[in-house]
């Protein structure tokens, strides 16, 4: 990995590259999405399954589309009971940890002559991506089924790639522990098309989640508007603020933790001891050849990966603001006593025995993050983006005398003559 310093004439072209990495890359996929997004709306199954057959190589009708009752009956049978244990204790923490978030319809009567309130309702039906291309992440589909199912939607319709044929199990099988009602075997931009405007076998969803690839991220900009979406997401990435503490090959670990996503996920450490910046740069190396998706890392760490050297955690700190990490891991020895200073973060993880993979499976907290410097404004994934909010306001005749002076003449500032009319008129002026 390279090690840099904040002064390095290389610095901020470097970190300019991996921060734009995922946008540079979505420009070119943005006019073959829109194709086939149009084409979608326009042919519906047809579409998608000369799509499926062109880019997953597997051949469907309308009528395989969908994944059977019998087919998660084989997937459920072909995971282990230990793989099913792993995923129901996963499945409970998600659940119990979500139900906290859970917002309640509420009403205010602190004026005796006008009610006000907001009421909650979730939404009808939602669709979720989850990946299924270079490897299977039955942990998505708990991430986002299992949120929309604690906020009460009615409907779940999941999507997932299966390249040639192959059905991973233990996908189907989180499916099922989390409640999911249809699966169709579909992934890509031709997937997101068919969720946002529907086709005669894959129904109309009013939201879509999940995480994707660049083709399903800009699909998902692009559909915004007649769906809705969790988030633009990016390529993943991770930051690791160090004082010099831990073990290297811990933080080594972590860091690989990211790159082996994929070749533009982006990993990078930021310590106030040179030392150990050598002595991790080492030991990702080291690790690198053990990995099976070697070539995916190692390209990732090469080209977006990077250990930078601070004065002193003030300028880490600092760093850390500035790009706003998807994933931030305080590897120092006081994480509680820095953790007031962090700004922007989509997940922090405290101390030298939480590592981000923790976080990735079961911890409880929703691991679809904003990515790209977008937690400066994103949020976690949570059970408020499957409910929507409505505005409750009820007047007495009491409480629209009392204010109704006040509207009208707000309403004759605009020059909205009916606006006015409509509470002058109940006031019999």
């Amino acid at each position: 990995m390279r090690i840099l310093r904040f002064n390095d004439a290389t610095f901020e072209a470097t970190l300019r590259r991996i921060v734009e990495r995922g946008a540079a890359a979505q420009g070119d996929v943005s006019f073959t999405v829109q194709e086939i997004i149009d084409d979608v709306r326009r042919r519906g199954d047809s579409a998608l399954i000369e799509y499926t057959q062109k880019f997953d190589r597997l051949s469907l009708t309308p009528e395989t589309l969908e994944v059977s009752g019998e087919d998660i009956a084989q997937a459920l049978a072909a995971v282990s009971e230990e793989s099913l244990a792993a995923l129901r204790l996963a499945a409970e923490r998600i659940a119990a940890f979500h139900a906290k978030q859970k917002e309640q319809t509420w009403l205010s009567t602190e004026e005796e002559d006008v009610l006000l309130g907001q009421m909650v309702r979730p939404l009808d039906r939602v669709g979720i991506y989850v990946p299924g291309g270079k490897a299977a992440y039955p942990s998505s589909v708990l991430m986002n089924a299992i949120p929309a199912k604690v906020a009460g939607v009615a409907e779940i319709i999941m999507v997932v790639p299966m390249p040639g044929g192959e059905v991973n199990p233990h996908v189907l099988a989180a499916a099922h522990l989390a409640g999911v009602d249809r699966i169709f075997k579909v992934g890509g931009a031709q997937a997101v098309a068919a969720l946002a405007y529907g086709t005669r076998s894959v129904p109309r969803v009013d939201k879509i989640t999940g995480p994707g690839n660049i083709y399903v991220a800009t699909a998902k900009q692009q559909v915004f508007g007649q769906v809705d979406i969790d988030m633009i997401a990016g390529p993943s990435e991770i930051l690791i603020i160090n004082d010099g503490s831990g073990e290297p090959a811990h933080l080594a670990a972590d860091l690989l933790g990211q790159a082996e996503h994929d070749e533009l996920a982006s990993s990078i450490l930021i310590t106030t001891d040179e030392k150990l910046a050598k002595k991790v740069a080492k030991e990702v190396e080291k690790q690198l050849r053990e990995l099976s998706r070697e070539s995916i890392a190692r390209q990732a760490i090469e080209q977006f990966g990077a250990i930078l050297i601070a004065r002193d955690l003030d300028e880490a700190i600092a760093f850390s603001n500035r790009i706003a990490p998807e994933h931030l891991e305080l590897a120092v020895d006081n994480p509680f006593e820095i953790l007031p200073r962090i700004k922007h973060a989509g997940a922090i993880f405290l101390g030298h025995h939480t590592p981000e993979a923790a976080g990735d499976y079961l911890a409880g907290p929703n691991h679809t993050l904003p990515t790209g410097g977008t937690a400066r404004f994103f949020s976690p994934l949570s059970t408020n983006d499957f409910v929507k909010k409505s505005s409750l306001v009820s007047f007495s005749r009491q409480g629209l005398e009392r204010l109704g002076r006040d509207i009208v003449h707000i309403a004759k500032l605009e020059g909205l003559e009916a606006h006015a009319k409509s509470v002058s008129l109940r006031l019999g002026k």
